[in-house]
Formats: structure tokens, C-alpha cells, sequence
């Protein structure tokens, strides 16, 4: 036998050897002979560096050392769940869901939700090529090195019906007999004990030494495959062609004929979950029809088609000590409680939010109450109420400020809100402060390297009034503030001058217009075509718009009102920011113009965003539901019969997408 025969047997055996006992718990060899076939295989790779694999189960130990963890852009985007808190929650949820669908029941799969961090592999060729973390959904950092150390993670894939290139979604998780003696050892020799398992995986990850991470006994449960839809049919399907392919698929997860069937694997698993060996703090729920997935799609933050539900938060008591105001950049104000330091979920507390004034009024909330905090959705620690009988005696009730805590003007609050807001927008630091950090956002122009502090520091010093003036500014205005080094004043130069590329679609969200979030700012940009044009709309013109109601009309034309914004819009023009649809971003041809278009069903040819995207290039609008003014149902398999009976009684045409592509041609 060569020595590449040697090498690629020892890599076959210790591979399965590997899924036989991490995934299946069935060894067939013992921990001994296991070692030494792996270290027979390191010599043998030593020795003939040729013959290199980063794939080999020798990688699986360390040693990598990674400087600088690279920001990857997910294929993908990594969507965040939308979460339930009771029964009601999950029955409004399925209401919608069937409504869109033109269906009268769905079933689901129910899978644990795991209380660790996110990650997302990509395999080439059955070989794990990338991990990357969620970040913020949209890029990651890329950590492979650390996520090879993981035994539970396949490096190779045996099977042969695997699609060339996938990615699979899950989390690292750290269970919680891993967690104890990773603490007991560092309470041994003298260190600080970890707060909780899910914050130290999440940061062994970006360890720099994978020594370090495979030295930790991290697990990956996988739950989502990222592929050509046509594989599966049903989610259900997906996880276990997972499990077959050697990922880690844990067998917790069921199929529920219906929501009944949901709320009792609720019910079971919120009283078991304290007998699993690792942390879960709820439940997932998907529509297990894959097709129906498609069709539902994804709002600007959530998949329409899956619901977290969260269990009972932990509660501890503790003291509040004092109320502070926050100002947002839209004057709104929030109370913040500041509470003596009180250990819950793994985490030390010592603020939680406040709400509103009702939400203080309805609390009955006095000074120095003794509080039960839990965090909302085990993320943003909340009250939930007060332990009245360790009241202290003539303790005085919250009352709500009546004026701004930055600039001392008079709140004001909308009837049909809860919110109390400072009207003083020009003259309010927070205010402007946050209305230039929402413009340079990445989501909105994607200016680097500015942060709060920086923007409150050029204000401070005169530098800038608005956004608009951060094109005026020079390296030598930003040198001598406090701790921004010349690098640093170049790099921020370099991303202003970057910016004015940025399309019109992100120029209005970036304007930070209330209400105007990404999704709307795209439907107005491709309406309206130019901020002149925008400008000038009328409710009524503004209302005609897909999705645009009276609230967002009339934060739009307030804002147009505003001298000063006219002022500002101006000073972006001179500094040739994009105002108005680019030709790229405009319609290819006007073939579809003032066509609405409903796309149901699943297709081949096409994805539905594939679709939706040729309908609007060729100057037609997308609309989510049926109704008279529809122009045409674009139908794949799997149409709803709700929604075909809907179009067939209003007299709406269906046609296919080999017909709508006819309609494209002149």
C-alpha cells in the first residue's frame, strides 16, 4: 500500500469511527486503539506534507492560530424569529399564515430551541469549506478553524446524494456537565467561573487559539439545510436527511399534525426541560411544508413561517434604586429602572426597561420598591411587579417626567400613543446625535468607523449640525479630537467619500423619516423614482402605494414640511449623494407598468424572489394578497385552492410564469 493509500484509509476509518461514536453512540473501537490510529496518521502527515488535507480528522485538535477573524457575507441571510409568549400568540400566528395561503390548517415540526450560538456551515464537495458566525444576519466572521475542533461538526461527508455545494444551519452549544467542570477547573486555579454556557461558547469561537476551542467540550446541533428546495418537501424530511449525511440532528424534535398537537409538546417539554443536558429556552415552530414556506416568505426581520415560542423567564427580586430617561433620534423617550446588581439567567442585571408612563402607572411603581425582574424573551431584563409588602413606609410613587432630561422642553404625547416625546428635534443633542448614527448605519449609507461618543465629540466641537455636514469635513477636522488617531480620521474620510454610492433606496432609509424603515424606503424610492418627487406626493398619492398607510403618509409629508430637512436634502445633493433611482435600480422596460402581480405556488424554472424581482425590472408592482385591483396571479404547483378560488370569483387571470415571461417580450 502507498503512502497516500495509507493516508486516505486512516482519514476513512477515523472519520467514521468518529460519526459512530459523537453521533450515533455505537464505538466499535475502543478510545485506545482510536488514538493511536490518529496519531499514526499525524506522523504519516508529517512526514509527507504533499499529502495535506485540511479536512483531516488530525485537524481536529488544534493548533491553528487565527490573528484577525474575516467578515464574511452569508449566501443566506441569518434571520432572527419572530417570538410567542402563550397559547393566543400561536393561534393569531397560524390565523395569518392560512389566510395567505388560502388554506384552513397547516401542520408543523417542533424542534428544542437551543440556548447557544449561532452558526452557519458551508460544504463543497461533502467537505466543510467555511464557518461562519451570524453576526448580524446579514455578515459574520468566518471561524473554521475553531469549528473543526468540534467533534460533532462532520468535516467530510460520506454520502453520495449530498448537493455539490450546501449550507446547513445550528448552534454551538456548551452542555451544562462541560460548563460545571470548565468552572470547577477555573475555580481551582484561582480564576473567575464563567457566567453561563451560552455566552462562553458563544466566545470560544473567537478564541484565537483552536487549541484553546478543542480543548472545550463544545457540541454543534444542527436544524436547517440551506439548498435547492426541490431536495425535500417537508421540513421534517430535511432533518433527517440531515441526520443521515452524519450531522448531529438531536432526536428531540416532532411532527405535529396540527396547533393541538404543538401546544402539548409545549406543555411536556416546558415542565422536562430542567432533565436535558443542555440549556433550552423554548420551543421552535415551523411550517413543515416547504413550499408553503416559500410562499410565506419573510418580513424585513423574520421568516413568516416559523415562531419561537419562549418559556417562563427566570425572576429574581431585587431593589430599584433609581429612574433615568432615555432620548432616541426620534425624541422618543424611554424610563430605564436602575436596580441594584442582581445575578439572573447567568448574567448580572442592574437596568431594565421601564416602558412607558402607563406602564410605570399600571406597575403602581414607588421609589426603592422592592422589583421582580425577568428578562423579556431571556434577552432584555424587564419588571414584571412589585413586591408591595416589602414597601417601605412613605414611599413615594414614580411620577413620569414632564420635561426632556437633555434639553429641559416640555414633552408632548400623541393621543393614540403611549409615548412621550421631546418635539425639540433640532436642538436635542441625543436627538441629533442618533439621527446621524442611524445615517451612517450599515444598513443605511455604511459609513465605518464613526460611533456615538465620536459623533457627539464633532457636534460638541462644532464640526457637524446634521448628517448632511459630514460631507463637509476634512482628516484635519478630525485629528485632534479626543482619541482618533490620523489612521483612524483617514479611514472615516474614505467612507464618507464611499458613501454617495449608496442607492437612493438606502439614502431614504438612511434619512431617518419615522416609520420609514428599509422595506417601505424601497417601495418608495422604485414608486417615486427621486426625493423631488417624494417630496411633493400627497397623502392620497402616498396611500396608492403597496403597503404605505395614513400613519407613514403622514410622517412622510411632515417631514417633507420641515425647512431645515429641505435644507439638508440640498446639502446631500451638492455633495452628489444619490437622490433618485439609478438605472440599474429603475426598471429594464415599462412592459408591466401599473400591473399588480400576486406569485403563488412553488416553481422550477424560477424562485419566487427570482420572480418578483423580473416583475418589478419590467416596471410591475408585487402584492401580497389578492383583491379586485390584482392584475394577475403568477401560479407555480402548490397554489393555494383558497387563493385560486379568490382569483377565479374576482375574475383575476392566472397565468404561468412561461406566460408572464411571453409578456416581457415586444
Amino acid at each position: 500500500m502507498t503512502v497516500a493509500e495509507k493516508i486516505s484509509t486512516l482519514r476513512k476509518e477515523l472519520h467514521e469511527h468518529n460519526t459512530r461514536y459523537y453521533l450515533e453512540d455505537a464505538p466499535v473501537i475502543s478510545d485506545q486503539v482510536f488514538d493511536e490510529k490518529l496519531a499514526a496518521l499525524k506522523t504519516l502527515e508529517d512526514a509527507h506534507p504533499a499529502f495535506f488535507d485540511p479536512n483531516s480528522p488530525t485537524q481536529r485538535v488544534g493548533g491553528a492560530i487565527t490573528k484577525n477573524f474575516n467578515t464574511v457575507m452569508h449566501e443566506h441571510r441569518m434571520y432572527s424569529l419572530d417570538n410567542s409568549y402563550n397559547k393566543q400568540d400561536l393561534l393569531d400566528w397560524e390565523a395569518r399564515m392560512c389566510k395567505i395561503l388560502g388554506v384552513t390548517a397547516l401542520d408543523y415540526t417542533c424542534e428544542l430551541k437551543y440556548d447557544g450560538a449561532s452558526i452557519s456551515l458551508t460544504y463543497v464537495n461533502g467537505k466543510l469549506s467555511q464557518a461562519v458566525t451570524r453576526g448580524d444576519g446579514f455578515q459574520g466572521d468566518e471561524v473554521t478553524n475553531n469549528i473543526k475542533t468540534i467533534n460533532t461538526v462532520p468535516l467530510q461527508i460520506s454520502s453520495n446524494d449530498v448537493p455539490e455545494t450546501f449550507t446547513i444551519r445550528g448552534e454551538i452549544i456548551l452542555p451544562l456537565e462541560g460548563f460545571k467542570a470548565m468552572n470547577a477547573a477555573r475555580i481551582r486555579a484561582g480564576e473567575e467561573p464563567y457566567m453561563n454556557p451560552r455566552n462562553t461558547a458563544s466566545g470560544s469561537l473567537k478564541l484565537q487559539d483552536s487549541n484553546l476551542v478543542a480543548a472545550r467540550p463544545l457540541d454543534c446541533f444542527l436544524y436547517q439545510i440551506v439548498a435547492d428546495r426541490s431536495l425535500f418537501k417537508t421540513q421534517l424530511e430535511s432533518l433527517k436527511t440531515a441526520t443521515r449525511w452524519g450531522f448531529y440532528v438531536p432526536k428531540h424534535y416532532t411532527h405535529a399534525a396540527n396547533m393541538d398537537a404543538v401546544l402539548l409538546y409545549l406543555n411536556e417539554w416546558e415542565e422536562k426541560r430542567s432533565t436535558l443536558p443542555y440549556e433550552i429556552d423554548g420551543v421552535v415552530i415551523k411550517v413543515n411544508n416547504l413550499a408553503f414556506q416559500e410562499e410565506l416568505g419573510y418580513t424585513a426581520k423574520s421568516p413568516r413561517w416559523a415562531m419561537a415560542y419562549k418559556f417562563k423567564a427566570e425572576a429574581v427580586e431585587t431593589q430599584l434604586q433609581d429612574v433615568v430617561y432615555q432620548v432616541g433620534r426620534t425624541g422618543a423617550i424611554t424610563p430605564v429602572a436602575q436596580l441594584t446588581p442582581v445575578l439572573l439567567g447567568g448574567t448580572i442585571v442592574k437596568r431594565a426597561s421601564l416602558h412607558n408612563a402607563d406602564f410605570i402607572a399600571d406597575l403602581d411603581l414607588h421609589h426603592h420598591d422592592t422589583v421582580s425582574v425577568e428578562k423579556g424573551g431571556e434577552i432584555i431584563p424587564k419588571i414584571t411587579a412589585i413586591n408591595t409588602s416589602k414597601r417601605q413606609p412613605n414611599s413615594v410613587a414614580v411620577r413620569y417626567i414632564t420635561n426632556c432630561p437633555e434639553c429641559n422642553t416640555a414633552l408632548e404625547r400623541n393621543p393614540d400613543e403611549a409615548q412621550h416625546y421631546c418635539p425639540n428635534s433640532n436642538g436635542c443633542l441625543p436627538q441629533r446625535v442618533g439621527r446621524v448614527a442611524h445615517f451612517i448605519s450599515r444598513k443605511a449609507m455604511d459609513i465605518d468607523g464613526l460611533g456615538a461618543e465620536t459623533i457627539q465629540l464633532m457636534m460638541q466641537n462644532n464640526l457637524i449640525n446634521s448628517y448632511a455636514d459630514l460631507y463637509t469635513i476634512s482628516e484635519i477636522d478630525l485629528v485632534p479630537l479626543e482619541r482618533l488617531a490620523e489612521k483612524s480620521a483617514q479611514n472615516i474620510i474614505k467612507a464618507i467619500a464611499a458613501s454617495i454610492e449608496a442607492p437612493f433606496s438606502r439614502v431614504l432609509f438612511a434619512l431617518g423619516i419615522r416609520y420609514v424603515g428599509q422595506t417601505v424606503a424601497k417601495k418608495l424610492a422604485q414608486h417615486f423614482g427621486s426625493i423631488d418627487a417624494l417630496s411633493t406626493a400627497t397623502a392620497d398619492e402616498l396611500e396608492a402605494v403597496d403597503e404605505i398607510g395614513t400613519r407613514i403618509a403622514e410622517s412622510v409629508i411632515a417631514f417633507f414640511a420641515s425647512t431645515e430637512n429641505h435644507q439638508i436634502i440640498a446639502q446631500l445633493r451638492a455633495a452628489s449623494v444619490q437622490l433618485e433611482q439609478q438605472a440599474e435600480e429603475g426598471p429594464v422596460s415599462n412592459a408591466l407598468a401599473d400591473l399588480r402581480f400576486v406569485v403563488s405556488g412553488v416553481f422550477t424554472a424560477f424562485s419566487r424572489d427570482e420572480l418578483k424581482m423580473l416583475i418589478e425590472q419590467h416596471g410591475g408592482k408585487i402584492v401580497s394578497s389578492i383583491s379586485s385591483k390584482t392584475s394577475y396571479v403568477v401560479a407555480g404547483d402548490n397554489m393555494g385552492p383558497a387563493k385560486k378560488n379568490k382569483a377565479e370569483s374576482l375574475g383575476v387571470p392566472i397565468i404561468s410564469a412561461q406566460e408572464l415571461q411571453r409578456m416581457l417580450i415586444p
